[in-house]
């Protein structure tokens, strides 16, 4: 005869777990077919981020340049000293030799005596210190020690101050590719930036700052503002000169520039030497502190801490080597924070 057995029942408890399970997994499968999905940056926002980071490739290429600048100055004041110190040292050579023939002429005719004596076979530093000795020498054979003791102590000075230089020279050098590597960085970073883009909005940005590159006869109107002088204005007509030329960190022409690259060209191309990075020409005249005062020619310094410069060019306008990815152009002073100008 055939069992007829009910079905055992499940326990409440694993009807529970199940039932929990269930519900969990519906929840998450709903979340998930829900949730947005990660959103790309717009064009905006990674030309906002692009931004950011070409200025702060723009604030270490101003600390790379000065970099530069101390390498360049400490190279040339230590091969100053080193071609001192073996002047120095003939000089010494010469007058350790012309006491050394006396020595031996006195040696000949048996008449050395013991002060020479002394000094061949002692520091003069401490032979010149016994006045009682200098009786026993000649007023010539006294000046031609004087002169090697102070000979000594000289080349000793520039011996040290070649081996701080030396030292510093290595630290700039640290600095110099710490600068580098950082520029090259935020440059890197933004181009993957922009990479992200479709072809559309590239191209929308590319024809953006076309549009800001335009030259002056396009669009720009500078009035008649005067120069502040007759270099001024010669700096300023070179500066224009180079309208369109690249933005290249580091640069200062003719092929292209970066912005203390350019205004440290105009000048020099008026007969004046400024010095390299924008924070060195903040103080390498008069600063004006209002807009209104500022006349053609005069450095324009922007930002906290003054990492960008340019030249007035009248009627609220500058011109400048923006950033990467831009040429030397025209641009409303406006467009950037305005600290001083600076009358050379």
């Amino acid at each position: 005869m055939a069992s007829h057995r009910r079905p055992k029942q499940p326990s409440r408890t694993r009807v529970t777990v199940l039932t929990t399970a269930a519900a969990a997994a519906v929840a998450l499968s709903a979340n998930a077919a829900n949730a947005a999905p990660s959103e790309k940056p717009s064009k905006d926002e990674v030309k906002a981020k692009v931004d950011a980071l070409y200025e702060q490739a723009e604030q270490a290429t101003e600390k790379l340049n000065g970099a530069k600048e101390k390498q360049e100055k400490l190279q040339k004041e230590i091969s100053t000293i080193q071609d001192n110190v073996a002047r120095g040292q003939d000089d010494l050579n010469e007058l350790r030799d012309s006491i050394g023939m006396a020595a031996a002429a006195q040696y000949r005719t048996g008449s050395i005596d013991s002060s020479l004596q002394l000094f061949l076979s002692s520091n003069p530093d401490d032979y010149l210190d016994k006045a009682s000795t200098e009786d026993q020498l000649s007023s010539q054979q006294v000046e031609a020690l004087k002169k090697i003791q102070e000979k000594q102590r000289e080349l000793a000075q520039d011996r040290a101050e070649a081996s701080e230089k030396l030292k510093d020279l290595a630290s700039t050098r640290t600095e110099l590719a710490k600068q580098k590597k950082s520029v090259q960085g935020k440059l890197a970073e933004a181009q993957k930036l922009l990479n992200s883009l479709t072809s559309a909005e590239k191209a929308a940005l590319a024809a953006a700052d076309a549009r800001a590159s335009r030259s002056a006869s396009e669009r720009v109107d500078l009035g008649d503002a005067p120069a502040s002088s007759a270099r001024a204005q010669a700096a300023f007509n070179a500066a224009q000169t180079q309208l369109g030329k690249p933005y290249v960190y580091g640069a200062t022409g003719t092929a292209s520039y970066d912005c203390s690259g350019l205004t440290s060209w105009a000048y020099g191309q008026a007969g004046i030497t400024i010095p390299r990075t924008s924070q060195a020409q903040a103080n390498a005249g008069t600063r004006i502190y209002s807009m209104s005062d500022l006349k053609v020619g005069d450095l324009v310094l922007f930002y906290g801490d003054l990492h960008h410069v340019g030249l007035y060019a009248g009627n609220g306008q500058v011109i400048h080597a923006p950033r990467t990815g831009t040429v030397v152009r025209y641009e409303s002073i406006n467009n950037m924070p305005f600290q001083f100008g600076v009358r050379i």
